[in-house]
Order: structure tokens, then sequence, then C-alpha cells
């Protein structure tokens, strides 16, 4: 009962506005206090979540993103793909599509990507005769891949709370979020051949490589950090070292974007993003301690016992409840609430908890689009300086495409566990 208490608490400041680590803390705290717990003991497990080499990875993922955001760098990527596909009918949509799974890549954020990609690509398709909710929608569903290609920050985030390895995590994410993109790819050419879209001109030679050769740099990025982990040179900390160093030396000295005297204010930025994603960490540990603590897991696995729950079935029930929380919290809010509860059902189950992360992943992602809280939905409404419905009625239609990309995801887990079982 005093479970049901504390999660009911936490929800309520939560939909009163309050910070996401603000309402994780404040319950965690006030219901260890109640069970008598020392504090001493409840400030051990919050630092426990950020005292880790693996963690040390998110500071510099968030500098990395924050250069290549302000370096001009969505822009070129769009100019690049814009060589290759941009002469098909809808091809500035499928540019959209290909651009932004090549700066997922590198941002490892879906706000970041749809704001980064919505500023240069929501004007260029309306004047191309593009209907502004199609493009919304397109946009925001295209922008959640920045957490589900690796590497992501949310996959850091359940990999330290669940224990997963974070490598394995980022091979997860890589078919689920191909297939995704060519789920996108796919509507795209639909929609654009039944609404008559025009197409643009090809590119001459000349245009193709020079452009190409551009965006060169700002590709080579992702692919360092790839080749470094999985060639066993570097950790996924070292990777993320050397994404950072080479974000800010691609922005200043390849791009020319980024002046050296706006170098301090962006690093302020990021370790700005960073410090709050470390409270988010550190709260969300001491939540999980007292969740584990409070019997609830316990009690939802005894349940499962007693239902003789099948895992479709479980599966199929957990989806239809991160959606309807999506709705109303923060996409990384039902992370760090789900996480914790399910863990000890997942091995009760035989659910693998990598095969799980990228389906809670796909939630998130869906979270991002859904009113009233979809942040996505926000952002794109301000820079195309749209009215809410509008944006929503566009987002409609790609929450369906990824209501459908979820189910396959949920119950073929083989698109998410081949790859890594085959490489590691």
């Amino acid at each position: 009962m005093e479970a049901l208490i504390g999660l009911g608490a936490m929800l309520a400041l939560m939909a009163l506005g309050a910070p996401i680590f603000v309402a994780l803390g404040t319950v965690a705290l006030v219901m260890l206090g109640l069970e008598g717990k020392p504090l001493m003991d409840a400030a051990a497990h919050s630092v426990s979540g950020i005292n880790s080499t693996t963690f040390l990875a998110v500071p510099f993922f968030v500098m990395a993103a924050t250069f290549m955001q302000k370096g001009g760098i969505a822009r070129i990527i769009i100019e690049a793909a814009e060589t290759w596909v941009g002469h098909i009918r809808g091809g500035l949509g499928l540019v959209c599509v290909i651009a932004t799974t090549l700066f997922a890549a590198i941002s490892g954020s879906s706000v970041v990507t749809a704001m980064a990609m919505g500023t240069v690509l929501i004007p260029a398709m309306m004047a191309r005769g593009y209907d502004r909710p199609f493009a919304l929608g397109l946009v925001g569903a295209s922008g959640t891949l920045g957490i589900l290609i690796p590497p992501s920050l949310s996959m850091i985030l359940y990999g330290l709370i669940a224990e997963v390895s974070v490598p394995q995590l980022f091979l997860a994410g890589v078919i689920p979020g191909l297939i995704q993109a060519a789920i996108l790819a796919a509507w795209v050419i639909f929609y654009s051949r039944r609404k008559g879209y025009a197409s643009g001109l090809r590119a001459s030679r000349s245009d193709f490589i020079a452009k190409n050769l551009r965006a060169l740099p700002a590709v080579a990025i992702p692919l360092s950090v790839f080749a470094g982990i999985y060639s066993g040179y570097t950790t996924v900390t070292e990777s993320a070292g050397v994404a950072a160093v080479a974000s800010v030396l691609v922005a200043l000295l390849v791009y020319r974007e980024v002046k050296p005297r706006e170098i301090f204010g962006m690093a302020t930025e990021a370790m700005k993003s960073a410090s709050a994603v470390t409270f988010i960490v550190m709260f969300a540990m001491l939540f999980a301690h007292w969740i584990t603590g409070s019997g609830v897991p316990t009690a939802l696995v005894n349940l499962a016992i007693d239902w003789d729950l099948k895992p479709w079935q479980f599966l199929l029930a957990l989806n239809v409840i991160m959606i309807v929380l999506g709705m109303f919290l923060d996409a990384v809010a039902v992370m760090l609430i789900v996480t914790p509860i399910v863990l000890p059902l997942l091995a009760q189950l035989g659910i693998n908890p990598m095969h799980f992360g990228i389906v809670l992943i796909v939630n998130m992602e869906i979270a991002f689009l859904t009113p009233p809280i979809g942040l996505n939905i926000f952002v794109l409404s301000s820079i195309a300086r749209a009215p809410m419905s509008e944006a929503i009625r566009g987002m409609l239609p790609f929450v369906a495409l990824m209501a459908l990309f979820l189910i396959l995801v949920t119950y073929i887990p083989e698109i998410s566990l081949w790859l890594p079982r085959t490489m590691m």
C-alpha cells in the first residue's frame, strides 16, 4: 500500500510540472525515511549510478552533439543526402529520412535531431509544395531515431539502470533503426505519389562529389565511435571522448561555423545538459533502490506466476501501459519508472533485457510524438510557427506507423538480438 502511495505521489509531482529528478528523489527519500532506512545508505545508492566509467561517456556525447548541432552539420548532411535522392518524386521527404538517420548517429537525442533537421527541412519542404502537417509529422517521426540509432544517451541510461552492456545495446539498435527508417521512407514514397509532390533536379557529377566530400568529416565521427568500440581499441567512454574532441575540431576548423570565442559558451551549455542528466541518473538509482526494497517487483513476479502470464501477454500489456504513460509523462521519466519495476519480471518470463531495452526505447519514441506532452510536437510547432492542432494532425499517421513498428520489434526479438549475438 505504501509503495502505491509513493508511486501515486511521484506521478502527481510530475503532472504538476516538477522536474524528473525532483519527483524521483523526493518520493524515494521520503519513503525510505518513513521506512526507517538510513539516509547515508540512500546517498551511497544514488551515487552508485554515476560512479561508473560508462557514465563518463554521457558528458562527452552531449558535448559532441552540442558542437555538431551548432556547427552547421545538419545543413551539410541534408545537402549531401539531396544529391542521392533529391531528384525522385518526394525526394525531399526521403532526404529528411536519410539525413536524420545520419544525424541521429551523431546527436544521440530525439529533440536535438528534430530541432536541427526541422530548422532546415520544414521551410524547404513547404517551399517545394509539401503539406505542412506532413512535413511536421515526417521530421518529428524521423527525429525519434536520435534515441534508437546508436550512440544513444537513452541506451546508456537504460544500460546503467538495467546493468546491460552498452556496446551490445548499441548494436541491438542498429537493425531496428534501419527498419524504422525504411518504413518512413516507404510511406514518404507512397504519400508523395498520391499527392503528386514535385521532384527536384538531379545533381551534376561535380556537385555530387563536392557535397559528399564536404559531408565526410561529419559522417566520420560516428563511424570512428563504432570502429573504436567494436574493434576493441577503445571503450565506450574513450570513444565518446574522441567524438567530443573531433566534433569541436570539425565545427571549428573544417566547417568553420563555430568561432573560437564561442567554444567556452557552447561547452558550458553542454555541461549544463550533462549535469541535468547526472541528477536524473542519481535519483533514478535511488528510486530503483527504494522500489526494489518496497516489494513491488516481487509482488508482480508472484502475480505473473499465479496468472500463468505468457511473455507475449506481458509485453502487450506493458506496451499499452507505456504508451498511455508516454502521453502524460516525459519519455525519459517513463523509462526510469518502468525499468526498475519490471526487471525482475523479465528473468521470470524469459525475456532478454537487451530486447526489452529496444522495446522500451521504441515506446519512448512514440512518447515524443503523442499529445499532450510529446516534446517533438512542441519543438516543431514552434519552429514552423504552426498551431499545435496542425502539428498533432501531422503526427497521427506516423504514430500509427510507429505502433506497427513497435509490434514488429516486440514480437520478433531477433530484430534486436541478431547483431549483438553475431558480433559479440
